[in-house]
């Protein structure tokens, strides 16, 4: 069974409930990290996974709520012996920020480290992320105060499809990304420089018909106000809901 747990739900103010958004899609062969902030192997373990079963990370952009638990992951990783190669994708813009950050912490001096494979995805719409027997990934830029991509992935066992905007203002490049998507996962962080209400999370799912909507990237917390279920509601007829931490996705064989 193939599956997209939430590990965090958050903007980028998390609450203790409510962690920084990141997620984990798990299939057959491969386990795959949308981000990583927080301590990843903690919160691995609290969805109950095992992260020594982590194949990929993609990197959506070089925010710090997005990127923070990157070298606490690899670190703690080689810690604990890892020896078989991880592999980390991301636009050029992201990757080589990524490696800068790295190299401060000398991490090419670190002896016996396990090889770390970087792919730079070209930003354009539908760049090939991954196809591999579990899913098959594509990237599009979206429209954010840095480079960044929003991702649709496409469970070959199945037959389903999600869509995730990360953080974006709404764009038609995440309506044509999500095209016809069983699942969208969209941003409602709020209508400002980068990002997107609950109700034009709900227009963009209208445009591309998808089948339902998941909010994520809100404000939690003190912060939190006003309902975007609701909202997404009023430009949206499909389902919606929250994501909540620790939700899970499960998809079966249409």
């Amino acid at each position: 069974m193939s599956k997209i747990i939430i590990l965090g739900s958050s903007n980028a103010i998390p609450t203790r409930g409510h962690e920084n958004t990141h997620m984990v899609i798990v299939g057959q062969e491969r386990m795959l990290l949308v981000d990583s902030v927080s301590t990843p192997i903690t919160r691995l373990e609290q969805a109950g996974l095992d992260f020594n079963n982590l194949t990929d990370i993609i990197v959506t952009h070089f925010h710090p709520d997005h990127v923070s638990g990157i070298p606490l992951l690899l670190m703690d990783m080689w810690l604990m012996g890892r020896q078989r190669p991880l592999n980390i994708y991301g636009l050029h813009y992201t990757l080589d920020r990524l490696e800068t950050l790295m190299g401060l912490y000398n991490w090419g001096r670190w002896p016996d480290f396990f090889p770390v494979v970087f792919y730079r995805i070209p930003a354009r719409e539908m760049a090939p992320v991954m196809d591999c027997p579990d899913f098959s990934i594509h990237a599009s830029p979206v429209h954010h105060m840095i480079p960044n991509i929003g991702l649709r992935v496409d469970f070959k066992q199945t037959g389903n499809s999600v869509a995730y905007s990360c953080d974006t203002e709404p764009c038609d490049e995440v309506i044509r990304l999500s095209e016809g998507v069983d699942v969208l996962i969209h941003e409602a962080a709020g209508d400002s420089l980068g990002h997107s209400s609950a109700k034009q999370a709900g227009e963009i799912a209208h445009k591309a018909e998808a089948g339902r909507l998941l909010l994520i990237h809100y404000p939690t917390g003190k912060f939190a106000s006003g309902d975007p279920v609701a909202e997404a509601r009023t430009t949206f007829q499909g389902d919606v809901a929250l994501a909540i931490d620790f939700m899970t996705l499960e998809f079966n064989k249409k």
